[in-house]
């Protein structure tokens, strides 16, 4: 079947010169690549490659290398028109080539045995048809797969107390106002802008010097059901919320109080039964926080299957981890309120925890036109400021392609576009004021002392050195011989001139690589042996610091190094406790409690990733730091176990650094890494800093450094 595509008879504008361009110009195949390269490429620049950028530019990779082929073997081309054309897609090449090297993610789509999506396909045959080919008919016509039953459908389950409850009443209770006339979709000058992207960099742009956070009304009535007293900050929010405002990315830094500000929240919008989902290791405190704010409220939490759980209660407590066997009743069941604890971990949208969340808070903006939706997070960002996009999903706010109702309302009554100079600080604003509440320690000193990061850099025993910078030379050198031959192929480049996007290609395809295979030294295995190096003495600055100055908490990542510095406590005679991966939520809490509670236990040894979050250590007022982390978010976490409410004393976290290392270069990015938080919540002017996952941004600085110096030597 012949299909029609764009006309190939063009009229030409009045007084161009005939024969002047060349058809395959304008025409053709290699237009349409061209223009799918540059948005992809556009996307990438700005970190924010999207699902249908990654099926663009595997459908253009594709048809370059087919038009490729179809160029070598056209006999009908002559000479210069060939060489044209493969000119033309050694160009496309060069840009798809560059782009990888800042999104390298995009590298595996590359790859022979990749697959090819059915979106995939049908792009790939619209650009054909669009192009003026003709196509079989076969190849017209591409059938979806058919759907598969995914495991987590096959293993969910519904408690028997959920089918008692769903009996006992079998019809929700209903919310009239949800059936209040649909607010008007908002029409206005912003209908055909693209505003996500432009929403997103207005915290990058718009920022002014100014806080993120909405104005909130006076502190009222401290009091609460529990006896307890909030302070002025933890009213304020709940005033707002008693003003009718019903959704929050609630962004106080870490212990400022926001699961008791959520709970007292929840109670003063009669929003029961509440939904909270939390990482594991705080489901306890959760069920702990309830019986102390809201003692009159009943909590369950959901273990497993759900077997002991309580579907009658005013609190249900569910876990990231086991959200794919409960989130079919869980979308069902009358939630009048949800709470997301440690938000950021569903900022993937691609992961099962990010889905289940979205799935049941749309069932619940679906059934109620005002429900309580608040997530928790004192990191909000990680690596990226669209890592905003799954909370604001989450809240309502905007959906996968544009802002939705009262936030484009908000942004028609600004009355600008963004392409109007105060667009950005508008926007900015226009967010914050949907919810965004943020409070720094800072802000409430008199309740929060202050804290410092100290760094303790040490020398490494001889035989350690050695074989660690052995390792850090090879790595390097590896590196080097890589990027020397990518220049040597090259042929015209100046291998004078420090190429920055083949350096960021390089050390991308290293990771990549180790991901495959991490046999050999890499810079994980060296970071491990760093770390293993430092353990002893990282332990024996403890052991000093806590006869001191009393109780000290001491971070480390790896397992070998939490066993050799427990190893180091028992022979100077100093009493410990830990928290591991492994524990039980039970002997997490017995050795919490051990370490606040008995005088003879100095320090409690932690996992950096166990530990890290939803722990009160505020015994210690001083953190020992053992081994570094790969993000900011994770070092601030762990030192805010500490320094958080009830906290006397100034805390101190004592980073232990191995001098000469590529240590110093991970202490130097993790700094570098911690301002992208404050840049675009709290208004401040840092600049940008490394960019990319932190482990990329070590090995860029390696590379880097040796190519400096052999340019100057």
């Amino acid at each position: 079947m012949a299909q029609t595509g764009p006309s190939r008879t063009r009229s030409r504008p009045q007084g161009a010169k005939r024969g002047r361009k060349k058809p395959i110009d304008d025409e053709g195949i290699i237009p349409i690549l061209a223009r799918a390269v540059r948005e992809v490429e556009s996307a990438a620049g700005r970190g924010k490659v999207t699902a249908g950028n990654r099926v663009k530019f595997q459908v253009t990779a594709l048809l370059v290398r087919e038009e490729r082929a179809k160029a070598k073997d056209d006999a009908s081309l002559s000479v210069a028109e060939r060489q044209e054309t493969l000119k033309r897609l050694d160009g496309l090449a060069s840009i798809m080539a560059k782009t990888a090297a800042r999104d390298t993610s995009l590298i595996q789509l590359l790859a022979p045995d990749a697959k090819v999506s059915e979106a995939a396909k049908k792009l790939r045959r619209d650009y054909l048809v669009a192009s003026g080919q003709e196509l079989d008919p076969d190849d017209l016509i591409i059938v979806d797969e058919a759907p598969e039953v995914s495991p987590e459908t096959a293993k969910q389950v519904v408690p028997a107390s959920v089918r008692q409850a769903q009996l006992a009443n079998p019809f929700m209770a209903p919310d009239f106002a949800a059936y209040q006339k649909p607010q008007a979709a908002v029409e206005g000058r912003l209908l055909n802008w693209e505003l996500m992207e432009p929403l997103f960099r207005s915290f990058e742009q718009g920022s002014g010097g100014g806080v993120a956070s909405m104005e909130l009304p006076a502190a009222a009535n401290l009091s609460t059901p529990g006896g307890l007293d909030l302070m002025v900050h933890q009213s304020e929010f709940v005033e707002a919320v008693r003003s009718g405002h019903r959704s929050f990315l609630l962004a106080d830094e870490p212990g400022l109080g926001k699961t008791a500000q959520a709970l007292i929240a929840a109670e003063t919008a009669g929003a029961f039964p509440l939904l909270v989902v939390v990482p594991n290791v705080v489901k306890t405190n959760w069920l702990r926080e309830v019986h102390q704010w809201l003692p009159k409220r009943r909590p369950t939490v959901v273990h497993g299957d759900g077997l002991e759980l309580n579907a009658f209660s005013d609190v249900f407590i569910v876990n990231y981890d086991i959200l794919d066997r409960h989130v079919g009743w869980l979308s069902k069941f009358d939630f009048r309120g949800m709470v997301v604890d440690e938000a950021h971990f569903i900022k993937n949208k691609d992961s099962q925890r990010s889905k289940h969340v979205q799935a049941v808070a749309r069932t619940i903006r679906a059934r109620l036109q005002h429900p309580l939706l608040i997530a928790l997070t004192g990191t909000p960002l990680i690596n990226q400021i669209e890592d905003f996009r799954m909370i604001w999903q989450f809240l309502g706010w905007i959906d996968d392609k544009k802002p939705l109702g009262q936030l484009m309302a908000k942004l028609e009554a600004a009355g600008l576009t963004p392409a109007d100079p105060g667009f950005f600080p508008a926007a900015r604003k226009a967010v914050i004021s949907m919810g965004i509440v943020r409070r720094r320690k800072q802000d409430v000193a008199k309740d929060i002392p202050a804290r410092r990061i100290a760094d303790i850099p040490i020398e490494l025993d001889t035989e350690a050195a050695r074989s660690i910078m052995d390792a850090e030379r090879a790595l390097v050198q590896r590196l080097l011989e890589r990027y020397d031959r990518v220049i040597s192929a090259r042929g015209d480049a100046d291998p004078s001139v420090l190429d920055d996007d083949l350096v960021r290609l390089v050390c991308a395809s290293e990771i990549e690589e180790t991901k495959q295979d991490d046999s050999g030294d890499n810079v994980f295995t060296l970071v491990r042996k760093i770390g293993s190096a430092k353990a002893v003495m990282a332990a024996d600055y403890t052991a000093q610091l806590a006869r001191n100055v009393g109780k000290v908490v001491f971070f480390a990542k790896h397992i070998d190094v939490l066993n050799q510095a427990e190893k180091h406590f028992a022979s100077v005679g100093i009493k410990t406790t830990s928290i591991r991966g492994d524990q039980s939520t039970t002997a997490r809490q017995s050795a919490i409690d051990a370490f606040t509670n008995d005088d003879d236990v100095q320090v409690i040894v932690c996992s950096l990733l166990a530990a890290g979050v939803g722990v009160n250590l505020q015994a210690a007022s001083n953190v020992v730091l053992a081994e570094l982390s790969w993000t900011s978010a994770e070092q601030t976490q762990a030192i805010d176990r500490v320094h958080r409410i009830g906290q006397e004393l100034p805390v101190t976290a004592w980073r232990i650094v191995a001098a000469q290392t590529v240590d110093q270069r991970i202490a130097e990015l993790i700094d570098q890494k911690s301002g992208l938080s404050a840049r675009a919540l709290d208004g401040q002017e840092v600049e940008a800093g490394v960019e990319g996952t932190m482990q990329v941004a070590a090995l860029i600085a390696l590379l880097r450094a040796e190519l400096e110096q052999r340019q100057s030597s």
